[in-house]
């Protein structure tokens, strides 16, 4: 007998769905790998030559920008998405509103910024910089605006082309004004310039692939102002956590901890990074999907096993590797404090990857005000930890980072048990909680068979750390045959995307 074709065509529609998200993530992989990499070699740069004091004002005025700019693109980053997805005729309309939008509301928010700034007690050595970059920050902005629409479009190609590009310009600004014995405000305007150019860049390359005609239309500027805001929330409320833990740090600790925290974030901001990808790759299906629970919680299933499998990993080697990291890259004299809070990290970083997953599904879901509130609640109970733990660590251990740490792990708990509440219902099978148990097994195996054994160099901890991962991932059950083959398929793919080729 025939079978059924519904019946037939499932298994087809799900290999489907995971090749397309290897695709979207191979790509993504590979802008965000160039990325990364650029990334440390720039705050190496940085660190080296401002040292830990200066290197901690830029980290600061940096988080207080990225802050500010969560206003200015008023979840614009997930709605545009999610819009231009489902109508992809709108994509120039939707860039080239959203761009008119980011510039208006910029210089909106610039002037309250430094005001709030001032009246935290900042000098002007803080300030000054703070202005420079709330201007400078603009043309990275809009260059976000591009990629936005097209990772709608399942251009991830394009968008991790556009995000290689713009971290080597910076680089390229950075070193030679390093070079020249620029400080802090002198690297942030040759970033300026760095942004101008990508903008520029990112401008020709959306003309280049013949996306519809960029355009500025009234109705859509509106559409964004009530379409975004219950997204800005979300938005607003994930960017208030490392905003606030900065300014606790800064205020409870003495300065140098500050560069010590900015050194620490750069790794941990590389880390949480394949999370993002798997996340942002697995947004568009999701948002397409979510008026079908069946399909939506297929989606859910094919994202999250690869992304607690490589979690897991992460936190293995976050662990194991964080003293060879951070005497590489910034040396063991300066910022040594940074190898105890990356370690202490770890165990936090597989709750943040199951963490980024859910709230995306939750925003694809519908529940984007929800999750806010959820958030805004986890970020008030994180701040209030670290006003209790960072000048208690500084006190026990001189390491004040590493109470931010803890903050951290008690918030993404928070986020967890709040998604789950949130989620449609039925869209995570049983089999998700037993997956989350093999993967803590699978991360803890390398940790502790290297403490319970003699001490080893890095090439052998690195050797004997993954090779017991591997291990115990198979063993566990974390990962099967088949998911290995469906990641070989879908890259292979995705290579023959990157050629030029079809699916």
């Amino acid at each position: 007998m025939r079978e059924p074709a519904s019946t037939a065509a499932a298994p087809l529609a799900a290999a489907g769905a995971s090749a397309a998200l290897s695709r979207n993530a191979f790509f993504l992989v590979v802008g965000q790998a160039g990325t990364t990499a650029l990334s440390v070699v720039l705050s190496a740069a940085l660190a080296r030559s401002l040292g830990a004091v200066d290197f901690g004002v830029f980290y600061l005025v940096t988080t207080m920008t990225t802050f500010a700019y969560g206003v200015v693109e008023w979840g614009q980053n997930l709605y545009v998405t999610r819009q231009v997805a489902r109508e992809p005729a709108r994509a120039g309309e939707l860039l080239g509103s959203a761009i008119a939008f980011r510039a208006v509301a910029a210089a909106a928010v610039a002037g309250p910024a430094l005001l709030l700034a001032w009246a935290l007690g900042y000098p002007r050595s803080t300030i000054g910089p703070y202005a420079i970059l709330l201007g400078t920050y603009l043309p990275v902005s809009v260059v976000l605006a591009h990629g936005v629409v097209f990772r709608g479009r399942e251009r991830m190609e394009l968008d991790a082309l556009l995000t290689v590009g713009t971290k080597a310009l910076a680089l390229a600004a950075t070193l030679a004004v390093l070079a020249l014995g620029a400080r802090v405000r002198g690297v942030l305007l040759a970033q300026g310039l760095a942004a101008a150019s990508a903008a520029a860049l990112a401008l020709a390359l959306f003309r280049a692939v013949r996306l519809p005609r960029i355009r500025v239309a009234a109705g859509t500027l509106r559409e964004l102002l009530a379409g975004g805001a219950p997204v800005v929330a979300l938005n607003v409320a994930i960017l208030a956590q490392p905003y606030l833990d900065a300014i606790v740090v800064s205020k409870l600790a003495p300065p140098v901890v500050m560069g010590w925290y900015g050194a620490a974030k750069t790794f941990m901001g590389a880390l949480v990074t394949p999370a993002a990808i798997l996340a942002s790759a697995a947004y568009p299906r999701l948002s397409r999907t979510a008026s079908d629970p069946e399909a939506f919680r297929g989606e859910l299933g094919t994202a999250l096993r690869p992304l607690l499998w490589i979690g897991a990993g992460a936190a293995s080697a976050t662990w194991l590797l964080a003293d060879v990291a951070v005497g590489a890259v910034y040396g063991h004299a300066g910022f040594r404090p940074a190898v105890a809070a990356l370690q202490l990290f770890a165990p936090a970083l597989l709750l943040f990857f199951v963490d980024i997953l859910l709230g995306h599904a939750c925003v694809a879901a519908g529940r984007a005000h929800a999750f806010a509130v959820a958030k805004a609640a986890s970020v008030v109970a994180s701040t209030a930890l670290d006003v209790v733990l960072v000048p208690l660590m500084q006190a026990r251990t001189g390491n004040g980072v590493l109470g931010v740490v803890l903050a951290f792990a008690g918030s993404e708990l928070i986020m967890i048990a709040a998604a789950i509440a949130l989620l449609p219902r039925g869209a995570l099978h049983g089999g998700v909680l037993r997956d989350a148990g093999r993967a803590a097994l699978a991360a803890a195996g390398g940790p502790l068979l290297l403490a319970l054994g003699p001490p080893l160099g890095p090439a052998a901890r690195t050797a004997l750390g993954a090779a017991a991962f591997l291990v115990l991932s198979a063993a566990v059950g974390l990962v099967r045959r088949d998911d290995l083959a469906r990641l070989r398929d879908g890259l292979r793919g995705g290579g023959r995307a990157a050629r030029g080729g079809g699916p």
